[in-house]
């Protein structure tokens, strides 16, 4: 099975697939340019071939022609530092390289690549993705078709999705292409490219073409709650924030703003999107809602979150480790720490290795960013933990400022936190940064 094949069989080839700059794409002249693209493609001796290009409507021809000739996509994000290049390149075997043009250079990986290339075939693989790498060291994830239809399906339950829907994109499509734009494509539906992230840019896109559902990250839709001019976006239904937790003072200035909440859903790249919070969007932002319908979840002892449903990836690159060897009698071990409330939603606490553990009392930095991000003038915050020793560790934070030249007292930072958190939850220290690093997809780097 290619999932291509069956995204251009169900296609209406005179509904319009992208939108970009001006240009718009029907789903034939997709199919066109990516059956041209796909010949010198398939001509290339490499199982798998690495994408390095832009956000486009090249990246979108480019990707799609990869996976239409069974090839496995590896995508290289701009982004990367050149040894986090080499280190995919590497791991992954990749036997050549694509760039924005569609010319492909060949390359040769020495030694052993740390996984049987015959059990890889044997899966299908339509993509290899590496994990954020949010605490370290990224994995490569390997999706195969059949996996990636399960999961698309199993998104759009919740999603709904429809031929009629306009999404606006500005995520990097590096990162989020396979459950995204691949999903747009399998619904119909036509995406609108917004290479910008300014507020008034991607505004403008939605109102002038009809865009009806937003996804983003939570730096996008803060950016688009100050958006100054007032003007209305009355064709948004729904407004989709993933990537990173999101802050509350953004999803209250983002309804008061555009008359639709944040619904925040849970992404993972093994897994796909399990969560969503489509239901209490406006009463509870702050949740990742309930399990879409084809998934479970469970918070269990220790309070980490598991997760069961289709389209879970296929195995782990290197070291190699098939889905059966990970999961858990079925169940995917997240490594987040979760909550249920009594409705049934839920809400994440933070990562279990990244809770900082003060004399015995466990408080989680997601907690204490949340709280200092509703300080004024306070653009990010990272905190994390200071080895101490009488307590084992303390929170300790990193602030980025709207304004610099504005730099607030540390005693009043604390004063503010100790107004709202329990003073273990206090940090001892405050270091003010130019900007706090974050992953492409927009999640703090810890």
């Amino acid at each position: 099975m290619n999932i291509v094949e069956k995204i251009f069989a169900a296609a209406d080839r005179r509904a319009t697939a992208l939108v970009c700059d001006g240009e718009e794409i029907t789903y034939g002249a997709l199919i066109e340019r990516v059956e041209a693209a796909a010949v010198p493609i398939a001509a290339l001796r490499a199982a798998r071939v690495a994408l390095d290009c832009p956000n486009g409507v090249a990246h979108v021809v480019l990707a799609l022609a990869i996976v239409r000739t069974g090839k496995c996509l590896v995508p290289l994000a701009t982004e990367l530092a050149a040894p986090e290049r080499e280190r995919i390149i590497r791991e992954t075997g990749v036997g050549a390289i694509l760039d924005a043009s569609g010319e492909a250079r060949e390359v040769s990986v020495a030694g052993d690549v740390g996984f049987d290339e015959n059990a890889l075939s044997a899966l299908n693989p339509a993509f290899i993705r590496f994990s954020s790498g949010t605490t370290g060291t990224s994995k490569g994830v390997v999706i195969s078709h059949e996996s990636l239809l399960a999961r698309i399906n199993a998104a759009n339950r919740g999603l709904r999705i429809a031929p009629a829907d306009r999404i606006v994109w500005i995520l990097p499509m590096a990162h989020h292409f396979a459950v995204s734009i691949m999903l747009y494509l399998h619904a119909g539906a036509t995406t609108l490219i917004v290479n910008s992230h300014l507020a008034a840019d991607v505004l403008a896109a939605g109102r002038l073409h009809g865009g009806t559902i937003l996804y983003g990250a939570p730096f996008h839709h803060a950016l688009l709650a100050a958006e100054p001019t007032g003007q209305p976006w009355p064709t948004l239904r729904l407004a989709v924030s993933v990537a990173a937790s999101l802050p509350l003072k953004t999803a209250l200035g983002f309804d008061e703003r555009y008359g639709v909440p944040l619904s925040q859903g849970l992404g993972i790249i093994e897994v796909g999107l399990p969560l969503f919070n489509v239901l209490a969007a406006r009463e509870k932002p702050g949740s990742v809602g309930r399990p879409q319908p084809d998934f479970a979840a469970e918070v269990r002892a220790g309070g980490e979150l598991y997760l069961r449903g289709p389209g879970m990836f296929d195995a782990y690159l290197r070291p190699w480790r098939r889905r059966a060897d990970v999961l858990e009698d079925g169940w995917f071990r997240t490594g987040d720490l979760a909550e249920v409330d009594a409705d049934g939603d839920f809400h994440l606490l933070g990562r279990s290795h990244s809770v900082i553990n003060v004399g015995g009392l466990k408080c989680f930095p997601e907690e204490i960013e949340a709280v200092l991000g509703e300080f004024p003038g306070v653009a990010a915050v990272r905190v994390y933990g200071k080895e101490n020793a009488r307590f084992g560790a303390v929170p300790a934070a990193e602030v980025e400022l709207l304004n610099p030249a504005q730099l607030p007292k540390s005693s009043e930072l604390a004063a503010y936190c100790r107004r709202r958190l329990a003073g273990y939850k206090v940090p001892v220290a405050f270091g003010f940064v130019e900007r706090i690093t974050r992953t492409a997809s927009g999640k703090i780097k810890r």
